[in-house]
């Protein structure tokens, strides 16, 4: 296939241009992964303001899994903003908040009465999902697992596990928060994990003082680990047997990600209380705690909102998403494109040594570099290879030593085996004479 052609190099003049803009009046803790500035967005592709095109396998952090800028998303923001723009739904509501509550009640996996309450952010979705199971149960105490990744406010930071870039700096951090070892579980049966939360509840935290434990049912910043099923199994019995909520964070996993509309369903659990966000503001900013009723109601009037939370615009578009994902079958693209790299993927594996695993589920897929020496330097060379090629892949996992995937599920065959050899290109280039150099110097392109 014909390879992408770059009108410029990386960056462009008026990228680089907007960078030194950027330096001057924007705050250097804001992380940019990429030196390009964007210009126009549609499907999978994204254009810079210098004219070059990339294919998108970031999604904006799988915020797009309908693609950017759907013409049934855009034409209903377009619709809603004809009426109004905010009233706060705490003073004024109105019907779209209803009516996407209603949708994402039926969504939700599990049987019985179910109830929805929005927020901005995925974030805000984990503070008060902590909020709700704390009033509920009457208990303080959280378990989370380690490789986590909650969010930036201080208690989802406190819920995250890594520290750089995250949390170095920013502590002291909210107490009664204690960690498991997820990672160590994953050759382990159901009773050999029942015998870790049995340790805790007898070394760190007794199982009548947590109010939930918090899991991603597969791991996003962490590097895209899921848990045996036999994991969920033994986590929902213990949890339900000790009077512990179980809340799962399908802010990165959910809406059609892994090839179900939420990847709970994978594993057969069901859990108290479900946090999404990112695609399902369909790329406006949205989020939602989504619970059993006797939980969600279990709070008084005033004890949850926010003054944006669910904002009219961002249910307009959620709803047309939604319909997308449902009309598409994109739950069924998502197995698809996920069936399709790992047959690829399986043999990068055998020929180059570097590659250690290959995981995921449906397109959330994800390729590990070895951390011998620098760890994250093989991967971060390959996303400079490919963006200097036109593709932007994003890293992560606790060493950053994880390439991943989070393309939308919207794109092309065509684009995706183009997408796909590039990355096969800068593969091979690692393994050429040049990779040394390019891991030591920093340079942007192989």
């Amino acid at each position: 296939m014909k390879s992408i052609l770059l009108k410029t190099s990386i960056p462009g003049p008026r990228s680089s241009e907007l960078a030194r803009r950027r330096d001057s009046a924007v705050a250097r803790g804001v992380y940019q992964s990429t030196p390009i500035f964007v210009r126009q967005t549609e499907g999978a592709v994204i254009v810079d303001v210098d004219g070059n095109r990339f294919i998108d396998l970031a999604g904006g952090i799988g915020c797009l899994n309908a693609g950017h800028r759907p013409e049934a998303v855009v034409d209903a923001i377009r619709r809603q903003a004809e009426s109004y723009l905010h009233t706060c739904f705490m003073v004024t509501p109105y019907e779209p908040y209803v009516r996407l509550a209603e949708k994402l009640n039926e969504l939700a996996p599990g049987p019985g009465l179910k109830k929805t309450v929005f927020f901005n952010s995925g974030a805000e979705a984990v503070e008060n999902g902590v909020k709700i199971a704390r009033a509920y149960t009457r208990r303080p105490a959280i378990l989370c697992f380690e490789d986590a990744f909650h969010g930036r406010t201080m208690m989802a930071l406190s819920l995250t596990s890594k520290t750089h870039p995250y949390k170095a700096g920013f502590g002291p951090f909210a107490s009664e928060v204690y960690r498991a070892p997820l990672a160590s579980c994953y050759c382990k049966n159901g009773t050999d994990f029942a015998n870790v939360l049995e340790d805790i509840f007898a070394r760190s935290v007794a199982a009548e003082s947590i109010a939930a434990v918090i899991v991603e049912p597969v791991l996003g910043e962490g590097g895209f680990f899921a848990p045996p099923p036999e994991f969920f199994t033994t986590l929902q019995s213990l949890c339900r047997r000790n009077g512990i909520l179980l809340i799962a964070d399908e802010i990165q996993t959910g809406f059609a990600r892994t090839g179900h509309m939420f990847a709970s369903e994978h594993f057969g659990f069901e859990p108290d209380l479900l946090l999404t966000a990112k695609t399902l503001g369909g790329g406006l900013p949205l989020a939602a705690v989504t619970g059993k009723a006797e939980i969600m109601d279990h709070t008084p009037p005033g004890s949850l909102g926010g003054t944006f939370g669910g904002n009219p615009l961002a249910c307009a578009a959620a709803l047309a998403t939604i319909e997308i994902i449902e009309r598409e079958g994109l739950c069924d693209r998502a197995r698809f494109l996920g069936e399709r790299f790992r047959k690829r993927a399986s043999n990068w594996a055998k020929r180059y040594c570097f590659i250690t695993d290959v995981r995921g589920l449906g397109a959330m897929q994800a390729f590990e570099f070895t951390r011998d020496g620098d760890r994250d330097e093989l991967a971060s060379a390959l996303t400079r290879f490919c963006l200097t090629n036109g593709v932007i892949l994003l890293t992560a996992g606790t060493y950053s030593n994880v390439v991943r995937l989070l393309m939308p599920l919207v794109i092309t065959d065509a684009e995706f085996e183009e997408a796909m050899e590039v990355v096969e290109r800068g593969l091979a280039a690692l393994e050429t004479e040049r990779a040394p150099d390019l891991v030591t110097s920093g340079r942007p392109s192989l």
